[in-house]
């Protein structure tokens, strides 16, 4: 692949009474410099551009991400603070450990209190995705895109900038960074990514490989567990990651893709206070959404194995019949459903029967082969992909991937003369089930709020008691944040990829969205359900002898608590937390954007 442009990376920030600008901090020729009164901007040359302050007066930023209009006008959003998490084709790769969200109104005297309470709300919840674990930039590396479409591009393509050239399906910023796609911002436009990025310098006999680890979260129907579910009319799925596993030896590069996305069929799960919500398929198209989700999919990548973890009978079995029949209806070529009853074959903590999964697909991880090249020479190239789901797209799907990433791993190292297939190699197995299981941790975490489950068997290769207690943990925690906190976490989400757009005057002249009135039994039976057990609680307790009277004070308590929890769950819809912008809450089922270009 040929150098590109590289990014401005330490860059000092200059602010004025009415300008922002951005020097690079190591010899500078050009400078970014943006009106804070107009809101334009443009790169001038550094020799006629003077900073009417003092030079050691300025704010040190590692990354200019864009910019974003809120109720009081636009906002600079710039990188504060990285982590390096190590190289990949010779090019630093960093994780992002801080931002910082500057307006450009010097003031807040144009706004009404309600306008600025509003606004005040929207940077929370800014902040909020931006500081979601998990995303990743570099200054030099397209990490957008697989090795493989990287070493199948014109040349035109190597000569563009990282964000220009980024494939927008993984371009977490491109709403900030829309109005600065002209060729000028080119070496200060910063491409984010959010997914996952491991990279570990490994010795295995005596070879010295560069082991790495990438997922990207495609933009495209991105959200909430709960608020986020099947498909879109445009063929794009909730939750779609790309993985793409990579060995790199000198000039020796390997690269390894699979994918996981939701059923692609018109389905909802909305949360309603129950632990397990009904899933709903809608009276839609589904074959039609599907076909146009796996052409896309086919064109991108090749042949799929649509590998299907869901049960096969209880509340998962409807999802598993549409899926079977979309796929059945559509019969389209280089496609195969492959379906697993992950629970009911790894029943009793069975998970040896997983073998019998990958037996059944063995010839086609052959067949489909992976990416290699030598010294730039492309050699061998990955020809179709796994597209791996279950419910949620996480805990069931990261064993299977982390099991066929361990399969082509192993047939890699031995094509390299690294290994010879019979050789056992301890120390770096423990470090690739320690990084596929901190991979389902971040994923699972920007989905579902919580760390995977399952991930005991992905760190030591057997399930455990221990591990399940741990599933137990995470399965309550992730309850609660489903049912009251991941409204807000799909609003900061639509926020920031502009899913929703804040318009002029809003929370003046146009109504602010973020202004709910609740229903009076979303305050009223909280507060009696707390008052029932209170006094049930003080009755059982506080009486130094239990008469008559005092068990007819349980008895009316205890069934004032029974009546009220009844009601609370049977109108549990009322008492969830729900998204607020966009209506993403309330209209699962449905265009979510434009679909991505191929």
């Amino acid at each position: 692949m040929a150098d590109v442009l590289l990014v401005h990376d330490d860059i000092k920030l200059y602010t004025t009474s009415d300008k922002f600008f951005l020097e690079p901090h190591i010899n500078p020729t050009e400078v970014l410099v943006i009106d804070r009164i107009t809101g334009e901007a443009s790169v001038k040359d550094i020799k006629y551009v003077k900073i009417p302050i003092p030079v050691h007066a300025y704010k040190p930023v590692c990354g200019f991400l864009g910019t974003i209009r809120l109720i009081s006008g636009l906002y600079l959003v710039v990188a504060k603070y990285r982590i390096l998490v190590g190289k990949i084709n010779g090019h630093d790769i960093y994780q992002l450990a801080g931002t910082d969200i500057i307006p450009y109104a010097r003031s807040t005297t144009h706004l009404t209190s309600k306008q600025i309470e509003d606004n005040n709300t929207y940077e929370r919840l800014l902040r909020a995705a931006l500081e979601t674990p998990g995303i990743y930039f570099s200054y030099g590396y397209d990490l957008t895109h697989t090795m493989q479409r990287l070493h199948s591009v014109a040349a035109d393509f190597q000569k563009m900038s990282l964000a220009s050239r980024a494939d927008s399906r993984f371009l977490w910023n491109g709403h900030l960074l829309k109005e600065f796609s002209q060729q000028q911002f080119q070496r200060f436009a910063l491409p984010l990514i959010q997914g996952f990025v491991a990279v570990n310098r490994v010795t295995v006999n005596g070879h010295q490989l560069t082991w790495s680890l990438v997922s990207r979260r495609c933009v495209e129907r991105a959200g909430t567990r709960f608020f986020m579910r099947g498909v879109d009319a445009q063929g794009n799925v909730a939750n779609f990651v790309e993985t793409e596993q990579i060995i790199e030896r000198g000039g020796e590069k390997s690269s390894f893709v699979q994918t996981r996305g939701s059923i692609p069929l018109f389905w909802c799960q909305h949360p309603d206070l129950r632990y397990k919500p009904p899933m709903t398929l809608s009276p839609e198209d589904h074959v039609a959404a599907y076909t146009r989700h796996m052409r896309d999919q086919t064109q991108r990548y090749g042949g799929q194995v649509l590998v299907n973890l869901i049960d096969q009978h209880g509340k998962e079995e409807s999802l598993e019949r549409g899926y079977r029949a979309a796929v059945a209806a559509a019969a389209l070529p280089g496609v195969r459903y492959e379906p697993f009853d992950f629970h009911a074959e790894c029943r009793g903590m069975r998970y040896d029967r997983l073998n019998v999964l990958m037996d059944r697909i063995a010839h086609e991880q052959t067949e489909f082969g992976y990416f290699l090249s030598r010294g730039g020479t492309v050699l061998l190239r990955q020809g179709g992909v796994f597209r791996t789901n279950c419910v949620d797209c996480l805990d069931r799907t990261n064993v299977v991937q982390s099991m066929l990433a361990r399969r082509q791993l192993a047939a890699a190292l031995r094509l390299l003369a690294v290994t010879t297939g019979d050789d056992q190699h301890p120390q770096f197995d423990r470090l690739f089930n320690a990084v596929w299981a901190d991979h389902a941790d971040m994923i699972s975490l920007q989905y579902s709020g919580t760390g995977a489950l399952k991930t005991d068997f992905t760190r030591t290769g057997k399930r455990t008691h221990l591990g399940a207690l741990r599933d137990g943990v995470n399965s309550l925690t992730r309850y609660y944040k489903n049912n009251f906190s991941d409204g807000s976490r799909q609003d900061s989400i639509d926020l920031l990829l502009g899913k929703y757009v804040v318009v002029d005057g809003e929370g003046n002249t146009v109504p602010c969205p973020l202004r709910r009135d609740r229903d009076w039994k979303y305050v009223t039976f909280p507060s009696v359900l707390m008052v029932a057990v209170s006094m049930f609680c003080a009755s059982a307790v506080l009486p130094s002898r239990y008469s008559s009277e005092v068990l007819l004070y349980l008895m009316f308590w205890g069934a004032a608590v029974g009546a009220t929890l009844s009601f609370i769950f049977r109108h549990g819809k009322e008492f969830v937390e729900w998204p607020r912008l966009d209506g993403a809450g309330l209209a699962l089922v449905g265009p979510r954007g434009p679909p991505p270009s191929l």
